[in-house]
C-alpha cells in the first residue's frame, strides 16, 4: 500500500486542508494517509478527523496514527511537514519578551529577526532526524516542507541531506488575488511572474491581455496611501523599490530596516504595523481551537473542499505524470535567479511530474530587488552554518546581519541577546560552543 505520511499531523486544521485535498485525488485510491505528532491528543484528533472525512469523501483510503515516528515513515512515498518545534510556550513567548528588554519589537518572528533565527536554530536538528530516519525507511520520498523558516529549513534538507526537497508557502499563490482585491481591480485572466526568496519573492510582471498593468497598480496604490490600510509597507515598498512583494506587511516591516524603529516610534502608527501579531494569533487560534474542536473532530457529517493548497496537486501530478506549475522553495543550483548566491534557498516556478520538481530558470532579478534578498539570505546561510557546526559565533553574526536587529542593537547587546535567548530556550536547543 502507498503511503502518504504527515508528520505535525497534530495540526487538525492543517492537515484537514492537505489530507482532505489528497482525497478528491483518484490516482490516491487505496493509500495510507499515516499520522505522527508528538501530541498524542491531538495526534488521535487527526486521525478521528480524517476517518470522517474518508467514510463521506473516499473510504479507500486507509488512515492510521503513528505515535513511532519512523514506522510513520517506514516506505513513505510522500512525507508533508509541518511541525513547530517548541510551540507557542515556551518558545514563542520566548522569542518576543527576550527581545523587547532589549527594545527589539517584532510582529511575526517566524522567518528572519531574531525570532526566525531562533526558530530556526530549534527546528533544524528535528528536521535532520527526520532526514536521517528517511535515508533510512524511505529515501526515495519526496518531502513537502510546509515549516518555517522556509528558505533556512528547506536549505539545510537541501544542502546537508539526500532527502529530495521542496518547500510550499501560501503566499505566492494568493499575492495577486490579494493586491488586486485591496485596489478593485479585475483578477481573471492575468498573467505574471514571481520570484524571489521565501516572503520577499516580487511580482515581477503583471499583465492582461499584453499590457503591463503596473502603472495602474502603482497609481491606485499611491491613492489608497492617504488612508490607513493593512497593507501600507508593501505599497510603501513597491513605492520605492519599484516592485510588489509577496508575503504581507506585517511580515515585511521586520524584514527591513525601515519601518520599526524606536528612534522613529511615529513609523509604527504611519504604516499601521501590528507589533506583536503572532502571540496575538497564537492566543486566537488556541481559543478558536477550543472552541471549534467537536464539530471538527466529532462531526460525523463533515465536509470539504480541494483547497488551493499546492501539496495535493504536487503529488497528483507525479502520480499522473500531469505536470503541475507552481510556486516552489528550492536551492539556487546553476543561478536559477542569478544575481543570488547559488548556495541559497529562493522561490521561483517550477513544473512537477512523475520525473520530480523541476525549477524554472529566472535570470537576474532588477539590482534593487537583488540587494533587498541578500540582506535576508546573509542572515540565513549564517543560521544554517549556526546549526551546522554549533559554533556560537555563528548565532551572533547571523543576528549582526538580520536588517532589522542591526539597525536597532549594538554588536554587544546583539550577543547578549543571543545569549539570553540560548539560555531561556534551554533544551530546545543543542549545545553550542
Amino acid at each position: 500500500m502507498a503511503k502518504i505520511t504527515f508528520i505535525g499531523a497534530g495540526s487538525t486544521v492543517f492537515a484537514k486542508n492537505v489530507l482532505g485535498d489528497c482525497m478528491f485525488v483518484e490516482a490516491l485510491n487505496g493509500f495510507e494517509f499515516a499520522l505522527h505528532d508528538i501530541d498524542e491528543t491531538r495526534l488521535k484528533d487527526s486521525e478521528k478527523m480524517l476517518l470522517n472525512l474518508t467514510n463521506n469523501y473516499n473510504p479507500s483510503i486507509k488512515v492510521k496514527a503513528y505515535s513511532n515516528r519512523k514506522e510513520a515513515l517506514r516506505n513513505a512515498k510522500y512525507v508533508i511537514n509541518a511541525v513547530q518545534i517548541g510551540g507557542y510556550e515556551p518558545s514563542t513567548v520566548i522569542d518576543f519578551e527576550i527581545p523587547k528588554k532589549y527594545g527589539l519589537r517584532q510582529t511575526i518572528a517566524d522567518t528572519i529577526g531574531i525570532g526566525g533565527l531562533f526558530r530556526s536554530l530549534r527546528t533544524i536538528p528535528v528536521l535532520l532526524d527526520f532526514a536521517k530516519d528517511m535515508e533510512e525507511v524511505c529515501p526515495d520520498a519526496l518531502f513537502l516542507n510546509y515549516t518555517n523558516p522556509m528558505a533556512a529549513l528547506t536549505g539545510t534538507m537541501l544542502r546537508y541531506t539526500n532527502i529530495k526537497t521542496v518547500g510550499l508557502c501560501h503566499s505566492v499563490q494568493i499575492c495577486t488575488d490579494h493586491l488586486f482585491k485591496a485596489l478593485e481591480m479585475e483578477h481573471n485572466g492575468i498573467e505574471q511572474k514571481i520570484a524571489g526568496i521565501n516572503h520577499m519573492a516580487w511580482l515581477l510582471e503583471v499583465k492582461k491581455d499584453g499590457k503591463d498593468l503596473y502603472p495602474e497598480i502603482k497609481r491606485r496604490a499611491r491613492k489608497k496611501q492617504k488612508e490607513k490600510h493593512d497593507d501600507m509597507v508593501r505599497f510603501e515598498l513597491m513605492d520605492k523599490f519599484g516592485y510588489y512583494v509577496t508575503e504581507s506587511s506585517e511580515h515585511n516591516a521586520e524584514y527591513h530596516p525601515y519601518f520599526i524603529k524606536s528612534r522613529y516610534p511615529e513609523l509604527i502608527d504611519r504604516f499601521n504595523i501590528p507589533l506583536d501579531e503572532y502571540p496575538r494569533r497564537c492566543i486566537n487560534q488556541i481559543k478558536g481551537w477550543e472552541e471549534m474542536r467537536d464539530e471538527m473532530v466529532n462531526n460525523t457529517q463533515l465536509t470539504h473542499e480541494r483547497s488551493h493548497e499546492y501539496g495535493s496537486y504536487i503529488i497528483e501530478a507525479m502520480e499522473t505524470n500531469k505536470p503541475f506549475k507552481f510556486g516552489g522553495n528550492v536551492l539556487n543550483e546553476g543561478g536559477l535567479i542569478s544575481n543570488l548566491p547559488m548556495n541559497a534557498c529562493v522561490e521561483v516556478p517550477c513544473v512537477v511530474d512523475r520525473s520530480g520538481v523541476m525549477p524554472c530558470y529566472v535570470g537576474a532579478l532588477p539590482e534593487q530587488l537583488a540587494a533587498l534578498n541578500r540582506t535576508n539570505i546573509n542572515t540565513q546561510l549564517l543560521t544554517i552554518e549556526a546549526a551546522m557546526t554549533l559554533k556560537k559565533e555563528h548565532i551572533y553574526q547571523a543576528a549582526m546581519l538580520d536588517p532589522h536587529t542591526n539597525s536597532e542593537l549594538s554588536m554587544d547587546d546583539i550577543i547578549a541577546l543571543c545569549d539570553d535567548l540560548i539560555e531561556e530556550h534551554g533544551d530546545w536547543l543543542p549545545e553550542y560552543r
